[in-house]
């Protein structure tokens, strides 16, 4: 699989660069995002969007997309008819449109889940072609504000799960504390602030592409 390194992304940083490992680029990458975020809480990113694009980034992406697998979004495609069609098209089509600003996502396709009490949990599933480049921007940005989580936060982050809070929990009660609490806020992602979310979005980072991709979601 090809698809170019894209502007900015300088030479061997695309798929072009065969020799070399694509995902471990990728994780060099991330590391490098992560350890400039650490050295610097007040640092504002600006050149995020080139690297969304970059070759590498989307293959990866895929990557994620594929093994994660899941329905097909509003258009009817799916996986295996990305891979029937040739994931290197795909993924270049995908690259052309992000650098030429015409990647525009199409709606989501909204299922409902049963949920225990009898009620239903929303689902929106995106496109295929949405997931990628979705994929592609958590890549880039996910290091950036990992930087800034606490030690003792484990939703929603890389390499942490329930489990290693429950261990916290069990470590923590060994050493003299006797009291778990709870606290959920009632349909979170239907109400939270966008507004809000883009203020704190922009305190890491300044490429206003990123910024305007995301609104876009």
């Amino acid at each position: 699989m090809r698809v170019s390194g894209g502007k900015g992304g300088g030479k061997g940083e695309g798929m072009g660069a065969s020799p070399n490992d694509p995902a471990g680029k990728v994780r060099r990458l991330q590391r490098a995002l992560y350890v400039t975020a650490k050295r610097n809480r007040k640092r504002r990113f600006h050149a995020l969007y080139d690297r969304i694009c970059r070759g590498d980034v989307l293959a990866e992406a895929w990557e994620r997309v594929r093994t994660n697998k899941g329905a097909a979004g509003v258009d009817g495609e799916t996986l295996s008819m990305v891979e029937q069609e040739g994931v290197e098209s795909f993924l270049q089509d995908i690259q052309r449109r992000l650098q030429a600003g015409r990647y525009w996502p199409q709606p989501v396709r909204r299922q409902y889940i049963p949920k225990p009490d009898g009620k239903q949990r929303p689902l929106g599933i995106p496109t295929v072609r949405d997931r990628v480049v979705q994929a592609a921007a958590k890549i880039v940005l996910e290091p950036i504000f990992e930087a800034d989580f606490k030690e003792c936060s484990y939703g929603f982050r890389p390499k942490r799960s329930a489990t290693d809070a429950l261990e916290a929990i069990r470590l923590t009660g060994g050493r003299g504390h006797r009291y778990v609490v709870e606290i959920d806020i009632e349909k979170y992602f239907d109400s939270i602030d966008h507004g809000k979310l883009l203020l704190l979005l922009k305190q890491r980072i300044s490429d206003r592409r990123v910024l305007k991709l995301l609104r876009k979601w």
